[in-house]
C-alpha cells in the first residue's frame, strides 16, 4: 500500500524529521507534534483526533486496539510507519519506547476556540515552567470536567512530548488556549467568567469561597506564583491552610485541590 512503509536506516530523512520533533522549534516550524503508546493514541482516536502518521515497531504484541487504531489512519488517508524498537527509541528519546507513537497536527491554540458556556470550569496558569506540571493539570481538567487549560505569558509547551505523556491523554480532551496576559483578560471580562486566582493577598479560604461558573482557576509559575497586578485583577482570592512547614503547595497540586473543590460548591 502506498500509505505503509517499512523504515531501516537511522539517516533515514523521515527518522530525522520525526526525532526533530522532540524540540520545540521544529514542532513550531511544522506544526506538529508527537504522542507514544497505544493508550495515548487510543485515547485520543476516542476524542476524534487520529494521528497523520502512525509509527510501530516492527516487533510488536497484536493488539486489536492497534488494529483499529491502523485502520482508522489508512482511511483518513495517513501513513502507517514500520520500523526496528532502536529506530523508535531514536525517535522517542526512550530506552525502552512503547511499541506506537502518532505525529499530530497541533490544535487552534486561540482564545477564540474556546467556548466557555462548555464547562463550569476551566484551568489558567501563568508562567508555568515545568512540562509535567502542564501536563498534571490538563489530566486534573480532564478529572473534573473542565472545558480546558488557559496557559498565559511564557509557559511550557502543552506538545512537547514530557507535557503529552504526563497529560495521559487529556491532551486530547482539553481546550488548550495560549495568551499574554494583556489578551486574556480582556477575553476573559467580554462575557460570563469568574476569575479566581490561588493567593495569599487578602484572600478567603477556599473552602467557603463563593465560586461561580463559569469558574476560571487561575495558578501562578511554580516558584514565583502569580503577579501582584493579575492577583488584584481577579473576582476572587482563595487560599489553602498550610499545617506544616511549607509556604505553598505545588501549582498543579494547588490547581486540582482548587478544582474539586469548586466543582463540589457549584454541584451544592
Amino acid at each position: 500500500m502506498a500509505n505503509r512503509r517499512t523504515i531501516t536506516g537511522f539517516s533515514n530523512p523521515t527518522v530525522k524529521f520525526l526525532r526533530s520533533l522532540r524540540e520545540k522549534k521544529f514542532r513550531k516550524q511544522s506544526g506538529k507534534f508527537l504522542a507514544e503508546g497505544l493508550r495515548l493514541l487510543t485515547d485520543a482516536r476516542a476524542a476524534g483526533r487520529l494521528p497523520e502518521v502512525l509509527v510501530m515497531a516492527t516487533a510488536r504484541d497484536s493488539h486489536p486496539l492497534l488494529d483499529a487504531l491502523e485502520a482508522d489512519v489508512l482511511a483518513a488517508g495517513g501513513e502507517v510507519l514500520e520500523m526496528g524498537p532502536d529506530l523508535l527509541a531514536k525517535i522517542t528519546g526512550k530506552d525502552n519506547p512503547q511499541a506506537v507513537a502518532g505525529v499530530f497536527a497541533e490544535f487552534d491554540t486561540s482564545l477564540a476556540a474556546l467556548d466557555r458556556s462548555a464547562a463550569r470550569i476551566w484551568l489558567v496558569a501563568q508562567a508555568l515552567r515545568d512540562p509535567g506540571n502542564l501536563g498534571t493539570m490538563l489530566r486534573t481538567g480532564d478529572a473534573v470536567g473542565a472545558g480546558g487549560l488557559v496557559l498565559i505569558d511564557d509557559c511550557a509547551d502543552p506538545f512537547s512530548v514530557e507535557a503529552v505523556r504526563a497529560s495521559m491523554g487529556a491532551v486530547f480532551t482539553q481546550g488548550i488556549a495560549l495568551a499574554r496576559w494583556d489578551e486574556f483578560l480582556p477575553w476573559l471580562r467580554g462575557g460570563p467568567g469568574q476569575l479566581v486566582a490561588a493567593s495569599l493577598r487578602d484572600a478567603v479560604d477556599y473552602r467557603t469561597a463563593p465560586y461561580a461558573a463559569p469558574c476560571f482557576l487561575m495558578v501562578g509559575n511554580e516558584s514565583r506564583g502569580l503577579p501582584a497586578e493579575y492577583e488584584l485583577a481577579c473576582d476572587l482570592r482563595v487560599t489553602m491552610p498550610m499545617k506544616g512547614r511549607a509556604d505553598s503547595l505545588n501549582a498543579a497540586v494547588a490547581a486540582a485541590v482548587l478544582a474539586y473543590e469548586a466543582l463540589a460548591r457549584l454541584d451544592g
